[in-house]
């Protein structure tokens, strides 16, 4: 797996892990999946229900454009399998 996979897993993991009471959980996994699997589109269209601050959106469509170009198919499904067990815990 790239960095940048690593990198996505950690910060999904520590949204998780801080939340504690997960009521957040099918916030963020909306919100994951659309940054992993998501068109640009859909994943900016996402952020903008949160925050329309031109800033932030154009950080968002950067960083998603990354992950387009860096991670693999393979990793993708890698790291929404390893986030699958996340959600799964007893945490959320």
């Amino acid at each position: 797996m790239t960095r940048a996979g690593a990198l996505l897993l950690l910060c999904a993991a520590l949204l998780l892990i801080a939340g504690g009471s997960c009521d957040i959980c099918p916030a963020v996994r909306e919100d994951v999946y659309l940054f992993v699997k998501g068109t640009p589109e859909e994943y900016i269209a996402k952020v903008k229900e949160y925050n329309t601050n031109s800033a932030i959106v154009a950080n968002a469509r950067r960083l998603k454009g990354r992950v387009d170009e860096k991670l693999t198919e393979e990793d993708k499904q890698n790291a929404l399998s390893i986030l699958n067990k996340v959600y799964s815990s007893s945490l959320c």
